[in-house]
């Protein structure tokens, strides 16, 4: 079957892009990976010892620049609906996030432990039609929040994928409830023509 012009150009640009050539060479599943480097870079989210969970972590390329930068006194644990080849020295469990069963074998697998960070790149299944999209991602967004108030330790951060939509305000309100600084980022690595930006929590209270 012939491609359309629109995926042929999208192969295009995917096969020449600067990010995807540097995740080949450095190893690294996906060209995420830069996003999250960039942040770390700029807020030192990430430190030697860091107990974290990375939410939708598929492929994994937040997950595999975590358990780098954690080394052994750290933990990584991640969760993401389709299926994600293991990682050394992370934790994954593949099961629905919006499921309760599926939230409470992750929990389990924390061990009690209060995380230092929670990072989320989770994004629904694209159908093409933004009001839907936008919805299903900040539902996604609001549970990843849930999640933050019960296993985030005081003091901790939150790094979330948030799509600019009518649901921004409220929940750029949420999180400002929650934590002393909320700030956004827009790593270099993000599409220009994107409308993905990051909220970024510190200090939760």
């Amino acid at each position: 079957m012939a491609r359309s012009k629109s995926s042929n150009a999208w192969l295009r640009e995917h096969v020449n892009d600067h990010y995807v050539q540097m995740a080949q060479k450095d190893g690294y599943r996906a060209r995420a990976a830069y996003k999250l480097l960039e942040i770390n870079d700029k807020d030192k989210l990430i430190r030697p010892g860091t107990v974290l969970a990375d939410l939708g972590s598929a492929p994994g390329s937040w997950s595999q620049v975590a358990a780098r930068i954690v080394g052994d006194n750290g933990k990584v644990f991640a969760i993401d609906i389709l299926p994600m080849d293991p990682i050394a020295d992370v934790a994954f469990i593949q099961g629905d996030f919006r499921d309760d069963e599926v939230l409470e074998e992750f929990v389990t697998m924390l061990g009690g432990r209060q995380l230092d960070l929670v990072i989320s790149d989770m994004a629904p299944n694209i159908s093409g039609m933004s009001g839907i999209d936008q919805a299903r991602s900040f539902h996604l967004n609001e549970l990843a929040l849930e999640f933050v108030r019960d296993h985030l330790k005081p003091g901790g951060s939150f790094l979330v994928k948030v799509f600019q939509g009518s649901d921004f305000q409220p929940y750029l309100k949420a999180m400002r409830e929650l934590f002393g600084e909320v700030v956004t980022r827009k790593p270099k690595a993000s599409r220009d023509r994107s409308s993905e930006i990051y909220l970024l929590g510190k200090d939760r209270r």
